[in-house]
C-alpha cells in the first residue's frame, strides 16, 4: 500500500512524524477531510480536533489546536500551536483545565472576561479529553 510522511509542528518543534501513514484524517473548518497518498496538493484550516493516523491498520490519535494542514500527494504538514499524542495526555490536567475554562465562562455573565478565550479553552480541554481515551 502506499504511504505518505506525516509530520505535526508546533512552535516548539516536531510533535509526531511518520513516513508511513496509510491514511490521515484531519478535521478541518470544512468538515473532516481523509488523505491517501497521491492527494491533490491543498492547504487547509484545521479547527481544535484530532488527527487520526492509520498505520499498518492501527489508528493513532494527536490532539491538536487550531492552525493549516499542507498537503501534497507525499506529505501532509500539520502546522498548530499545541499538539499531543493520546497517550502523553494528562487526564487530570486536562480535566482542570476543562474546570477552569467553565468556570471563566460563568464569569463572563458577571464581570468582563474574554468570552472567545474562555470557549477556546473549554474546546481545547473537552478535545484533550475525549483523544485521551484512545490510549
Amino acid at each position: 500500500m502506499n504511504t505518505l510522511a506525516l509530520n505535526i509542528v508546533t512552535p516548539n518543534g516536531s510533535v509526531y512524524s511518520t513516513e508511513q501513514a496509510e491514511l490521515v484524517v484531519l478535521q478541518t473548518e470544512g468538515g473532516e477531510m481523509g488523505i491517501m497518498a497521491g492527494h491533490i496538493p491543498t492547504v487547509a484550516p484545521l479547527k481544535i480536533g484530532a488527527v487520526r493516523v492509520t498505520i499498518d491498520k492501527k489508528v493513532e490519535y494527536i490532539a491538536v489546536t487550531e492552525g493549516f494542514a499542507e498537503i501534497n500527494g507525499s506529505s501532509v504538514a500539520v502546522l498548530v500551536q499545541a499538539a499531543e499524542e493520546s497517550d502523553a495526555i494528562n487526564v487530570e490536567r486536562a480535566q482542570q483545565s476543562l474546570r477552569r475554562a467553565q468556570e471563566r465562562l460563568e464569569q463572563d455573565k458577571k464581570e468582563n472576561i474574554d468570552h472567545h478565550r474562555a470557549e477556546r479553552a473549554l474546546h481545547r480541554a473537552i478535545n484533550r479529553l475525549d483523544v485521551a481515551k484512545y490510549r
